[in-house]
């Protein structure tokens, strides 16, 4: 059974006494070859920030990386932007 596609996620960090607010997004989206491509998107909120487009062959090792990157930006303090935990 193929692996479902993630939701977009929107990740926030926001720390008042450092003046740090930071937004992290992570989205999939297939390509027109097949691919399935990771978009990360990250900077200080209030900012266009910075995109990193990676290509995968399969969209089970996009997920993997999804995951991956997911569990270490919540690590990092990082929280969902509409105040959900999952």
């Amino acid at each position: 059974m193929p692996k479902l596609e993630p939701e977009p996620l929107h990740l926030r960090r926001i720390d008042a006494a450092r003046n740090m607010r930071r937004y992290y997004s992570l989205s999939t989206q297939p390509t027109l070859f097949g691919e399935t491509s990771l978009i990360r998107n990250w900077g200080r909120i209030g900012t266009n920030g910075q995109t990193m487009v990676q290509t995968f062959d399969g969209s089970a090792e996009a997920v993997e990386a999804f995951g991956r990157l997911e569990r270490a930006k919540r690590r990092r303090g990082y929280a969902a932007a509409d105040g959900k935990l999952s």
